[in-house]
């Protein structure tokens, strides 16, 4: 510890839920009880559903219990086979929901600026096999969605997003959802919006709805017909009442965030070695995460030494996302898993810092924890 410092009395985490009046989510499942609808397309869902799509600007919107089961019946829908190029700079989930569907991961590098899949290197990896491409919005900057296009136009590939980041994140005020075949939204607790558990697909097409309606309902068409091999991916009326009450505190819980992003650059904006991962111009950010970069050559200390330090002082960072799901014991011995094919990746892995970031948090304590990680440099 160092002199004059003083940790903070509380923890200080990366995330807290933002969380509704008690009063209102009582009244809520008062109306549920009343309704003795608690699952299986009940009012609270058909409400919440038709105004979470309305929010993220999107033709069609199926709702789920999770993101991850999502985007297996996303892959589902799409009848999906053999390998899809994906980025290995991203939360498991990502190659899992591959992998349980009996599909092959093949990882791409990422670009060193957005930290998104880098667009020029996935031509190179399309073999025979190839089925599709699942991109991910890190942090929630959106992925370089019209390259992407044009090369699953040129192969004839389908295109699925993970935008478990990117909640209400826009390119030129189109909502995110409406790049590629389908895209998957978690509403994890951790997540900007949240229903404690829970998650959406998107898509354009109107009619892929009704099968991934069918895939998340078992694939039971009606009382008498089960059409296809489904799953049980539904959202319950508790988590919907909840999403729905949540929904109305986003903007708000914005502009707390964004205050508390211009705090972070402008009290980090002289300190050497520390470089913002910040959103491109012309995209309206998710303020998911505020993230920063260390190079341990000119910071003075490595990535994981600040991460450290900071613990002593009750400040919880996170290393997102570390290791590379390359590094997977289940994934590392794949070709493309190799450190010579994903040299970005690598290098990444060991800078980025997931710093706390929620409308929770004050202005004076972001103040105090840039004033930490000063000292802590200096100290060196």
């Amino acid at each position: 510890m160092l002199k004059n410092l003083k940790k903070f009395s509380d923890p200080i985490y990366v995330t807290r839920p933002l969380l509704p009046d008690l009063n209102l989510l009582n009244k809520k499942l008062e109306e549920i009880w009343s309704s003795n609808w608690l699952t299986n397309n009940g009012p609270q869902h058909q409400l919440f559903e038709r105004k979470i799509r309305e929010y993220l600007k999107v033709p069609q919107l199926s709702l789920f219990n999770n993101g991850t089961i999502a985007l297996v019946v996303g892959c589902q829908s799409l009848r999906i086979t053999g390998e899809v190029i994906t980025t290995p700079f991203t939360f498991p989930a990502t190659p899992h929901v591959l992998t349980w569907n009996n599909i092959k991961p093949i990882f791409c590098d990422i670009d060193p600026v957005t930290l998104n899949i880098d667009s020029a290197k996935i031509e190179s990896m399309i073999t025979p096999q190839t089925t599709a491409i699942l991109g991910v919005h890190v942090f929630g900057t959106p992925c370089d969605v019209k390259g992407i296009q044009e090369i699953a136009d040129r192969y004839g590939l389908k295109v699925m997003y993970d935008a478990a980041h990117a909640f209400g994140a826009e390119i030129d005020n189109i909502g995110i959802g409406n790049y590629g075949d389908i895209t998957m939204f978690s509403f994890h607790a951790t997540k900007l919006f949240h229903t404690a558990e829970g998650g959406a697909l998107v898509f354009k097409d109107k009619n892929l709805k009704q099968r991934v309606d069918y895939l998340k309902n078992f694939g039971i068409k009606n009382e008498d017909e089960v059409v296809m091999p489904g799953i049980n991916g539904k959202m319950n009326e508790i988590q919907s009442a909840l999403g729905l009450l949540v929904l109305e505190m986003v903007e708000g819980e914005k502009q707390k965030r964004k205050l508390l992003k211009e705090t972070y650059i402008e009290c980090l904006k002289d300190v050497e070695g520390i470089t913002v991962v910040n959103t491109n111009k012309g995209l309206n950010d998710s303020y998911q995460y505020f993230v920063i970069r260390i190079n341990e050559k000119v910071f003075g200390m490595s990535r994981d030494s600040l991460y450290g330090k900071l613990k002593e002082y009750n400040v919880f960072t996170r290393k997102y996302f570390y290791p590379l799901c390359s590094e997977y014991s289940c994934y590392k011995n794949l070709p493309s898993s190799s450190r010579s094919n994903l040299p970005i990746a690598n290098q990444v892995v060991g800078e980025v810092l997931c710093m706390p970031f929620y409308g929770g948090l004050k202005v004076d304590e972001v103040e105090i924890i840039c004033n930490l990680m000063k000292n802590i440099q200096r100290s060196k």
